[in-house]
């Protein structure tokens, strides 16, 4: 008697779990869709000069792979130093506008930059450091370096990035972390990011 009457409880039970992990699941997705969309629509513009190439992902389709100048980061303008034991670490970068449009490093810390009237800070993904015997360049990447195109459409970008007339406008969050708002060719949008 006692078996037939926990049945149904039991059955409420997978129910009520069933439930709480699809709600936790939805809750997951929208945070991290709308952790990106925040950016989109708040963060701070930044247009940043690029040297793409035009690989093929046999998953996704065309995309094409983002070499932007912030990217080589000089040892000369860090603040504070280079760390003195290797290890992973996270680069800020400040970043200021230039007469050319563009936006270039004007400092770097291996500690959170403050912000400042006309610059924006950016900070790299977690890379690995060799300490202080890093050479005059530190190589990062800020997690945009990477963008999708309709099928068939990256030969025609790969051509324009040989005449150097590629660039990508980006918005960066109050955090640091940055978003592709959208890719333009000759200085007008060719491909914008939508924010959902």
């Amino acid at each position: 008697m006692s078996a037939v009457l926990s049945s149904p409880r039991a059955g409420r039970r997978y129910l009520v779990a069933a439930i709480i992990a699809a709600v936790l699941q939805t809750a997951i997705l929208g945070y991290i869709i709308e952790s990106r969309a925040a950016i989109l629509r708040s963060g701070a513009d930044v247009v940043l000069k690029t040297a793409p190439v035009d690989p093929r992902d046999f998953l996704r389709g065309d995309y094409v792979i983002l070499n932007y100048d912030i990217s080589s980061v000089p040892v000369s303008t860090l603040k504070g130093g280079l760390p003195k034991d290797a290890g992973e670490q996270v680069l800020w970068v400040r970043l200021r506008p230039q007469p050319d449009g563009f936006w270039a490093i004007a400092e770097s810390s291996f500690t959170a930059l403050m912000p400042e009237t006309g610059s924006v800070v950016i900070k790299s993904q977690p890379f690995y450091s060799y300490g202080a015997s890093s050479g005059d360049m530190i190589r990062v990447e800020y997690g945009i370096e990477r963008y999708y195109v309709p099928e068939g459409e990256g030969k025609p970008l790969e051509e324009a990035r040989q005449d150097g007339n590629v660039s990508i406008a980006v918005r960066v969050s109050a955090d640091g972390t940055a978003q592709i708002r959208s890719l333009l060719v000759d200085g007008k949008p060719a491909y914008e990011e939508p924010v959902y």
